[in-house]
């Protein structure tokens, strides 16, 4: 018996070794190669790339007019006008009221009633100063004793005035000058040569040309 447990013995030691001796290498020593990165993630078509919006394109024409004339006759602006419209220049007859100054004007203020108004015209006018009854306006039935240029000639009168007890008051008039002018659009002025320009200064000495906004200038009437 004891000679039969030792050659089991033997016989598992040899078992053993020989299992040890066929088994494969561990990964653990092999030697692990690098992945290199896919990319596919990186790649995106053409075709899925959202497209570039397109830039607009700038206006090159100004949004300005330009402004022939200056002149106090509308005729001379409507002759400047047929010859821009004869070669296909398309414009219009505009006008400007420019400021000129300022004018005085002399009055005495409503009284309570149109017949005490009517009254005190009469008394004015038996002392011969020029007078007459306003109609319309703020100041309607007042009294008009006249428009001055100068502001020394109202205050002159205003002065007579108060020495017979009427107080006169002045009030300021904006004075204006109306200018016509022929207005050309900002598409229609490339039509408008050096040449041509030259043309229309040499027929109209007094011509002046101006770049402004469109709406500045109110239609002629």
């Amino acid at each position: 018996m004891r000679w039969l447990l030792i050659l089991l013995v033997v016989l598992n030691l040899l078992f053993y070794l020989y299992n040890v001796n066929q088994r494969p290498f561990s990964v653990e020593n092999e030697v692990a190669v690098p992945h290199a990165p896919s990319l596919e993630s990186d790649i995106q078509l053409l075709s899925e790339t959202k497209p570039l919006a397109l830039r607009n394109p700038s206006n090159d024409e100004g949004s300005g007019c330009l402004f022939l004339g200056g002149f106090d006759q509308e005729s001379i602006v409507l002759a400047i006008e047929q010859r821009l419209l004869s070669l296909d220049i398309d414009s219009s007859v505009k006008s400007m009221d420019e400021a000129a100054g300022i004018d005085y004007w002399v009055y005495l203020p409503p009284l309570v009633s149109r017949q005490a108004s009517l009254r005190q015209l009469k008394e004015l006018q038996s002392r011969n100063i020029d007078s007459y009854i306003i109609t319309v306006g703020d100041l309607s039935n007042g009294i008009s004793l006249g428009i001055f240029s100068r502001k020394d000639s109202a205050e002159s009168v205003v002065s007579r005035l108060q020495a017979i007890d009427y107080a006169a008051s002045i009030r300021e008039l904006p004075r204006t000058h109306r200018r016509y002018w022929v207005q050309v659009a900002g598409a229609q002025q490339h039509l408008l040569s050096d040449s041509l320009l030259s043309d229309l200064r040499r027929d109209f000495p007094e011509l002046e040309h101006q770049q402004m906004p469109c709406s500045s200038i109110a239609n002629s009437e």
